[in-house]
């Protein structure tokens, strides 16, 4: 980490490792949202991995010993791959879910990755207890011509809501999401090559931010899922993150701004839709201005965690610190992250 970056991420430990004998574990746990439910207890909502890279979204209680998260205690799952768009024919996965709690609206909303025939695709749920979650759907793109760009085009992952509303470019009340589009059409429609929005100039994949007006919402929550107002972020610009960039856990307040805590990507992508073993994963992360979040005001110029222990270094898919959910416990912050796409590991998250 550079000096100049106000936050470090300190490991604390292992959190959740695959249950033996458990079929619904065997490729790994990992990547998980969070969230306090009614009862006030921290929750995890981790990616669970059957054999054949088939994903589920389970709820686990965090165990915590002297302040710091230790363990958890299985609740079963909550989102199953049993709806038509969440199954292809080879394939299905509800993936990589993130949980923002909006409590204007008095729900967490999950973004998740629905693995189904057209490969990965951003959907949204909504829940107000963790455990029962009411789909909202595929998302949808809303065009600007600006772009000459249909964003609905490419696939979408990486995908979170800001807890709380900011203004919009056209000046209204909104909620804002990161997400990070796929450029390469080929994946899916072989021949289609890379394809870009007006004004981009860099095809490596990268941060954008949409907005949903919370009047519309207040209208309908369904429009939660429908997003505009696109714009750049933020793309690849260290070492650490030359392959490509993505969202981590939902943008935390902090008084410089807005922290983002992303992962960068290093390597070779075999496949987008394959298990990759020729990539590093790591933590970075920046600052976004309070005001307009589009303005990228610090970055971490090296890693604020790299995959430098074994359980990091050695599993699913090797070489992997993959951070997804943020919470405070006891006045601490912590960062709950995924370990070589086996295991959740935790980390303290401090200011410097």
């Amino acid at each position: 980490m550079t000096a100049s970056f106000p936050y470090r991420l300190t490991r604390v430990g292992v959190v959740m490792t695959p249950e033996d004998g458990n079929a619904l574990e065997a490729e790994g746990v990992l990547n998980p949202a969070s969230g306090r439910g009614p009862d006030g207890e921290l929750y995890l909502l981790p990616r669970l991995v059957a054999s054949g890279n088939v994903s589920r979204v389970g709820l686990a209680k965090v165990v915590v010993e002297a302040g710091v998260p230790v363990a958890v205690e299985r609740q079963g799952v909550v989102l199953e791959p049993d709806r038509g768009w969440e199954r292809g024919a080879t394939h299905a996965g509800v993936e990589d879910p993130r949980v923002t709690r909006l409590d204007d609206l008095g729900l967490h909303v999950m973004t998740y990755v629905a693995y189904g025939p057209l490969g990965p695709r951003t959907a949204v749920a909504v829940s107000d207890d963790l455990r029962e979650w009411r789909r909202l759907g595929p998302v949808t793109f809303d065009y600007d011509d600006a772009l000459d760009m249909d964003l609905g085009l490419f696939h979408n992952k990486d995908t979170v809501f800001f807890p709380t509303p900011v203004t919009a470019p056209d000046g209204v009340l909104s909620y804002a999401v990161i997400h990070r589009p796929m450029w390469d059409i080929g994946e899916t429609a072989p021949g289609e090559g890379v394809r870009v929005p007006a004004g981009v100039t860099d095809t490596r994949q990268s941060i954008w931010i949409s907005y949903v007006s919370v009047e519309s919402v207040a209208r309908d929550v369904r429009n939660l899922a429908r997003w505009g107002q696109h714009r750049f972020v933020a793309g690849p610009e260290f070492p650490f993150e030359e392959l490509k960039i993505g969202g981590g856990p939902a943008p935390l307040r902090v008084p410089e701004g807005w922290l983002l805590l992303h992962h960068g990507v290093t390597g070779t992508i075999d496949s987008a839709f394959a298990q990759q073993k020729n990539v590093r994963y790591a933590a970075g992360g920046m600052i976004l201005d309070a005001d307009d979040p589009t303005i990228v005001l610090a970055r971490s110029e090296e890693p604020l965690l790299a995959p430098d222990t074994a359980d990091e270094r050695g599993g699913i898919v090797p070489n992997v610190v993959f951070p997804t959910a943020i919470e405070e416990i006891d006045g601490d912050r912590f960062v709950f992250y995924g370990m070589a796409d086996s295991k959740i590991g935790v980390a303290r998250l401090e200011r410097v």
